[in-house]
């Protein structure tokens, strides 16, 4: 061949490399709620139903990691993990958790991994990830939180162990409680308590869920319980790594799941929905003075067009806006259960008005809209 033919040749490949590669170093400067969201490698982002931790300066985005069809709604990979500076555009870190070849693994290959959350303990200098699991091949009827650990964020995260939360405890009861709101297993009030009774030698049932780090550094893990009729929020360990026993019911008989807790000057948030399998309803919130409650149901905080709803999506996590002390950002997913890697991420802010909450659809935003 020419050796000039053979150059302009190369040169061309060379450009339309490149061009490639630029394209897939999309740089991102706001947020575009349900659109495709890239990361550094020009894919839309694998992280669903996820939760973020900041670390040094980096926050980690851990999410389910989804796959083509139907099926891709049961764990075949992982969970995934992705790093990011700004918050609008992420790093692939690979998967951090993957499942397991054996089948006998309680987190093998097919079976439901949802939800995982990771908090950084600082007195262990560990990274935990819990996450609700269904055993390969049970359904949903195992109902387990699992949990695992790693030295750094992007892991490797070694599996631990999986299990129902609190066998053989009581709820706890802030002081004054009435007697005809406490669990009493002779004569179940109500069916959520005949769920909690049924369920109380082996374990409550945990499904979907999230963990909450507070300002003294205890954690608690919140999730769907007595068969997503009722929420339990429960503490955790100094070293997260399993359950202290002392939980309280949130809600008790109102089918609540995808739960988000935050904090704001000694207020304690939190954000859920109701359950309508993959379909989305109206968002509902929850206040709280004290971490240990009472919780008070405060309504939809959604307001506008879809709010019934919630614009299409469900929420997974509450993070606070960088820099922006008392600020915080709506996390939720728009589920594609026909083709579960489609799924988009709907981020949007959380407005406050003295003690209340809103959310607001917006096509684009970034984080300017929240004033220093």
């Amino acid at each position: 061949m020419n050796k000039k033919i053979s150059f302009v040749i190369g040169f061309i490949a060379l450009s339309l490399g490149l061009s490639g590669y630029v394209s897939a170093q999309q740089t991102y400067t706001s947020f575009t709620p349900g659109k495709i969201w890239k990361d550094d490698k020009g894919v839309h982002i694998n992280a669903h139903g996820g939760g973020i931790v900041a670390y040094k300066g980096v926050y980690y985005w851990f999410g389910e990691h989804k796959i083509e069809g139907e099926i891709g709604n049961t764990a075949q990979v992982g969970v995934h993990c992705y790093s990011s500076k700004d918050l609008y555009n992420w790093k692939d870190e690979g998967i951090a958790l993957p499942v397991s070849n054996d089948l006998t693994s309680d987190i093998a290959k097919g079976c439901i991994l949802e939800r995982p959350k990771v908090v950084y303990n600082k007195k262990t200098k560990k990274f935990v990830m819990w996450f609700h699991l269904e055993l390969l091949g049970k359904g949903y009827a195992a109902a387990r939180s699992g949990v695992a650990v790693a030295d750094r964020p992007t892991g490797p995260y070694t599996f631990i162990k999986s299990y129902r939360p609190n066998p053989g405890k009581m709820p706890f009861y802030a002081a004054g409680t009435d007697v005809k709101d406490m669990v009493n297993c002779q004569q179940p009030a109500n069916e959520s308590d005949g769920f909690f009774c049924r369920d109380f030698p082996g374990g409550q049932m945990a499904r979907d869920m999230t963990v909450f780090v507070d300002d003294d550094g205890k954690a608690y893990h919140v999730f769907s319980s007595e068969e997503n009729l009722t929420l339990h929020l429960a503490e955790l360990t100094p070293d997260y790594l399993g359950h202290t026993g002392k939980f309280i019911r949130i809600y008790v008989g109102h089918q609540t799941e995808a739960p988000a807790l935050f904090k704001k000057n000694g207020t304690y948030y939190m954000i859920g929905s109701g359950c309508t399998g993959w379909a989305p309803n109206a968002a509902r919130w929850f206040k709280a003075s004290s971490i240990w409650g009472p919780w008070n149901y405060m309504g939809n905080p959604c307001q506008g067009e879809g709010a019934n709803i919630t614009f299409g999506g469900q929420s997974t996590h509450v993070l606070p806006a960088p820099g922006k002390k008392g600020e915080f950002i709506f996390m939720a997913d728009k589920w594609a259960p026909k083709n579960a890697i489609d799924g988009r991420y709907l981020w949007l802010p959380v407005k406050f008005e003295n003690d209340k909450i809103s959310i607001n659809w917006a096509d684009e935003w970034d984080l300017s809209v929240f004033k220093k």
